[in-house]
């Protein structure tokens, strides 16, 4: 059976990715992405419903298929205020995921972050783990949780102090042994197709997947 799948976040390093491979992945014959603008140039096998994202309800009729990616993300430079910042990061995801739950999809896969946790002193790590827990209670059949590291890839939009964190980090990549491993760099090539190979084997009931053990499922 040919499948549909949802991509929120297609026009991030990731999501682009993602929504390339899964053009290209004959087991979808439909693909449905939700953003604020149309991605030029796709096949007809993608629909793309546009407007605003916070008020994802509107969706609803349209929010059906039988996986939803959620690569939804901002930065605290991008988006500084710390209420915007939560209605995108955990806003998003989160009504994504109960929208899946009202709709009967059966699958949901959202990347999240390494150092997310519902005490976290840190804003941006306690948002992610409140957005993990809420997803988590929608009780979807298989929800996967990704928390990578540093995402590597080349992005359309220049990030000089980013750009430079990389290449300091791929030169000190060799040390990071023993607990260090969980904060090597991992591509967002590896993080698109775990995801897909998670959705495809059902091996998601509920877990969270640690930035190390992403680039081994993309390899499975």
């Amino acid at each position: 059976m040919k499948k549909t799948a949802i991509i929120l976040g297609a026009t991030g390093l990731t999501g682009n990715i993602l929504l390339h491979k899964l053009i290209a992945d004959d087991r979808y014959d439909h693909i449905k992405l939700f953003s604020r603008s149309k991605i030029k140039g796709l096949p007809h096998k993608v629909s793309q419903f546009t407007g605003n994202l916070l008020k994802l309800d509107a969706f609803k009729v349209d929010f059906t298929g039988h996986e939803v990616y959620c690569c939804i993300g901002t930065t605290a430079k991008k988006t500084p205020d710390k209420n915007r910042y939560r209605q995108i990061d955990y806003g998003i995801p989160v009504t994504a995921a109960k929208l899946a739950k009202e709709n009967n999809i059966p699958t949901f896969l959202v990347i999240s972050a390494m150092g997310a946790h519902l005490k976290s002193l840190v804003f941006y790590n306690r948002t992610k783990g409140e957005m993990e827990r809420d997803i988590l209670q929608q009780n979807i059949p298989n929800t996967c949780i990704l928390r990578p590291a540093l995402i590597g890839g080349k992005r359309k939009e220049r990030r000089l102090l980013e750009k430079m964190g990389l290449i300091l980090f791929k030169v000190i990549q060799p040390l990071f042994i023993g607990n260090l491993k969980h904060y090597k760099i991992i591509d967002a090539e590896d993080i698109a197709q775990a995801m897909i190979n998670l959705a495809n084997t059902k091996n998601c009931k509920g877990i969270i997947i640690p930035s190390n053990d992403i680039k081994k499922i993309a390899n499975i």
